[in-house]
C-alpha cells in the first residue's frame, strides 16, 4: 500500500490507462503544459503528447460533442471539466446524444468516454462554483455517474470509467483534493461501478453518505459512540448505478436510515434511497427515515455562512439522536 492524496490518485489513473491504450486520450481547458488547476495533469503533456493531451477553449459544449464523435469512431476520450458546475454548458451532448446513441441505433455504436469534474462546497467558492449535481445526471438513462471520495475510489473508479463502454460521469470533490489515503500499487487496482462500500460498521443506525459526505458521517460516528450509539457508514461510491442491495442489507439489519449529502433534498440522491427503502423494506424500519443536506438555496460565499449551510458532524449527530430517541 502507498498513501497518494486525492488529486494524484486521478493523475496515476489517467496515467496508468492512457500507458494501457493508446485510444485513452486526454482533452479539457489546462489540462496540458501547465498540468491542470489542482496539478492533477501534470507531467501528462511531457509524457505523452500534445495529441494524446489536448487543451481546449472555453468551450465546454464543443468540446464534449467532439469527445462523443471521438468515442463513436473507436477512441476512448477522457474530458475535464473545472467544475461541476460548467457541466450546464454541455447538458445537450452528455443528456441528449452520449446517453442516448446506443439506445437510438440498436447498440451499433457506444460512447466509451468518462468525463470527470470537480465540485461541491466547503472552499467558499460561492454559489457558481459549489453545486453538487449528481442527482441531475443520475436521473438521465445511459449515464453512470460515480461519486469517490478516497484517493483509492478515485484510482479504482477512474480506472474503471475509462474502460467502460459506456458514457462515465465522475464526481470529484475540491474539498478533497489535498486528503490522502492508502492505494493498493499494482496496475489492475479496478473499483466495480454499481457496488457500494461500508466504510465503518454498525449496528444501530444506517448513514448514507455520498461523497466528501462520508468525511463528515465518519466524524459524526465517532462522537455517536461515545453516547452508545453505533453506526453503519455506506458509501455508495456509485450514484448510477445505485447499490440498493447493500443499502438495504443494512437498513434491514439496523432499522433506521439517515442520508447526508451536498445535493438539495428536494427531488435528490437520499429522496430515491427513501423510497426504494419505502418500497421494498418498510417493516424493517423502527423511525421514519431523515435527510441531513443544504437547505433549498444556493450556496453562500462567505466562510462562515458556507459553514452553516453545509452538512456538518454536528447536525448529523442531532439528526441520528433523534432518529434513535434519544434525548438531545
Amino acid at each position: 500500500m502507498a498513501k497518494i492524496k486525492y488529486y494524484q490518485a486521478l493523475t496515476r489513473a489517467l496515467r496508468e490507462e492512457m500507458s494501457r491504450d493508446e485510444r485513452v486520450f486526454l482533452m479539457g481547458e489546462d489540462v496540458g503544459e501547465s498540468g491542470g488547476i489542482f496539478a492533477q495533469t501534470r507531467g501528462l503533456y511531457q509524457e505523452f503528447g500534445p495529441s494524446r493531451v489536448r487543451d481546449t477553449p472555453i468551450a465546454e459544449n464543443g468540446f464534449v460533442s467532439a469527445a462523443v464523435g471521438a468515442a463513436m469512431t473507436g477512441m476512448r476520450p477522457v474530458v475535464e471539466i473545472g467544475f461541476e458546475d460548467f457541466l450546464t454548458c454541455c447538458m445537450e451532448p452528455l443528456v441528449n446524444q452520449a446517453a442516448k446513441l446506443g439506445y437510438m441505433l440498436g447498440g451499433q455504436v457506444s460512447v466509451p468516454m468518462l468525463l470527470y469534474t470537480f465540485g461541491g462546497g466547503g472552499v467558499n467558492a460561492g454559489p457558481q462554483h459549489s453545486q453538487s449535481l449528481a442527482a441531475w445526471f443520475a436521473h438521465v438513462p445511459g449515464l453512470k455517474v460515480v461519486t469517490p471520495a478516497t484517493p483509492a475510489d478515485v484510482l479504482g473508479l477512474v480506472k474503471s470509467g475509462i474502460r467502460d463502454n459506456n458514457p462515465v460521469i465522475c464526481l470529484l470533490s475540491k474539498k478533497l483534493i489535498g486528503s490522502s489515503g492508502d492505494v493498493d500499487e499494482g496496475e489492475e487496482t479496478l473499483v466495480p461501478i454499481g457496488r457500494a462500500r461500508i466504510a465503518r460498521k454498525g449496528r444501530d443506525v444506517t448513514i448514507v453518505a455520498v461523497g466528501q459526505m462520508l468525511q463528515v458521517a465518519l466524524k459524526a460516528a465517532a462522537g455517536l459512540e461515545q453516547q452508545g450509539i453505533d453506526a453503519e457508514i455506506i458509501d455508495p461510491r456509485t450514484i448510477s448505478p445505485l447499490d440498493m442491495p447493500a443499502i438495504r442489507a443494512s437498513v434491514e439489519k439496523t432499522g433506521r436510515l439517515c442520508i447526508v449529502h451536498e445535493g438539495h433534498a428536494p427531488f435528490g440522491i437520499g429522496a430515491e434511497i427513501i423510497g426504494s427503502i419505502a418500497e421494498t423494506s418498510l417493516g424493517a424500519l423502527k423511525a421514519p427515515p431523515v435527510r441531513v443536506t443544504p437547505p433549498f438555496a444556493p450556496s453562500p460565499f462567505t466562510p462562515t455562512l458556507e459553514k452553516l449551510y453545509l452538512p456538518s458532524p454536528e447536525r448529523v449527530t442531532e439528526a441520528v439522536i433523534n432518529l434513535m430517541g434519544v434525548p438531545a
